[in-house]
């Protein structure tokens, strides 16, 4: 039985039909890898550049919570902080901050920048050389690829740098507006407490309740002595009964003449233990407001960095890409499928002529 008389998709007629065309075959198979060969060792290497972080809590660094004291760094590997990096990392305004900052429409050799061409192509190269992923450890996974490792380096730590940034500004408002109502609020305590403050030391002079220790009992002590001697006297015992009713009305009555009285001591001493209360309540949290509004002003002139570096980016000491063996063997491989079914149509086309 001859070749062609061979079924050709059978294991015999396979075999027949490729060692028919296994010199052709080869042929093409040894100038596919020489080829590929000579493309894929032509290509540039290309470096990678990882820096590795952790977004924090925006939180953690407002004044509105410095009022309580809290002042730690917290990591916050929340939804929703990671997805704001991730919207920050992929924005248009950041990748053209960085574009100008190394200028890489002379790196990628675009041209002049303006013109809508050179703006999209310079994009698109940077768009290919940058990722930012959230990794499966909920840390974020920012590369950025290069020819140049220097440059991949130094690309990817100031992304990391502009991210900071960026996040810090979409707080930092709020955070000037929280200071100024600690401000104001100060301001309103101080006023409060100085007003207060005049009108205890009035109270203090009309009724003359000036807080001495002993100024109550002397004052007690008084009266009961004059009142026993009035007694006396109108018994018949020695001393003036008038004279003694009027020393009891003035250290009894507002209106006796006397500027320390009785009655104008319990009120006064009424008057003070209030207006007193008044003022310490005011004197703390003037007191706590102050601090607070010293604590919000050191975190906004501090520039706590919202993210928590875990890794910074550092110049690659072997190349990413290209993988020069997967080059060829995938174009021998692809060449060999190509060659394998030209060969079968061949086969089927002769095959129907005869």
């Amino acid at each position: 039985m001859t070749p062609d008389s061979l079924p050709p998709f059978t294991p015999a007629g396979l075999r027949a039909l490729f060692h028919r065309w296994k010199y052709l075959l080869g042929l093409a198979l040894l100038l596919s890898a020489g080829a590929s060969a000579f493309w894929a060792w032509s290509l540039p290497n290309v470096y990678s550049s990882t820096a590795v972080f952790l977004p924090t809590s925006p939180q953690s660094t407002d004044p509105d919570r410095l009022v309580e004291g809290v002042i730690k760094l917290e990591l916050g590997a929340r939804p929703e902080d990671l997805d704001r990096m991730l919207t920050i990392g992929q924005s248009l305004p950041l990748a053209e901050q960085i574009i100008r900052r190394f200028n890489l429409y002379n790196h990628y050799q675009a041209g002049a920048p303006g013109s809508d061409q050179v703006e999209n192509y310079v994009l698109g190269e940077f768009s290919s050389n940058f990722s930012i992923v959230h990794n499966e450890r909920d840390a974020i996974e920012l590369t950025f690829q290069d020819r140049d490792k220097q440059l991949a380096a130094a690309v990817a730590n100031s992304l990391v740098a502009a991210i900071d940034s960026v996040n810090q500004q979409l707080t930092l408002e709020n955070r000037r507006t929280v200071l100024g109502l600690f401000r104001q609020r100060s301001a309103q305590l101080g006023s409060s407490y100085e007003r207060i403050r005049r009108q205890l030391l009035g109270v203090r002079r009309r009724y003359g309740v000036f807080g001495l220790e002993m100024q109550g009992r002397y004052l007690a002590k008084t009266v009961l002595e004059t009142e026993k001697e009035l007694r006396v006297a109108e018994g018949g015992g020695p001393g003036s009964v008038p004279g003694l009713r009027r020393a009891l009305r003035g250290l009894t009555r507002i209106d006796g003449g006397n500027a320390i009285n009785l009655e104008g001591w319990t009120q006064g001493t009424d008057s003070v233990t209030l207006l007193s209360s008044r003022l310490t309540d005011l004197q703390t949290r003037l007191v706590s407001s102050q601090g607070a509004q010293e604590q919000a002003e050191i975190a906004l002139r501090s520039r706590v960095s919202s993210l928590y570096l875990i890794q910074k980016a550092y110049p690659a000491t072997r190349r990413s890409k290209p993988n020069r063996g997967l080059l060829v063997l995938s174009a021998v491989l692809g060449t060999l499928a190509i060659a394998v079914l030209a060969i079968l149509v061949i086969e089927v086309y002769k095959r129907e002529r005869n």
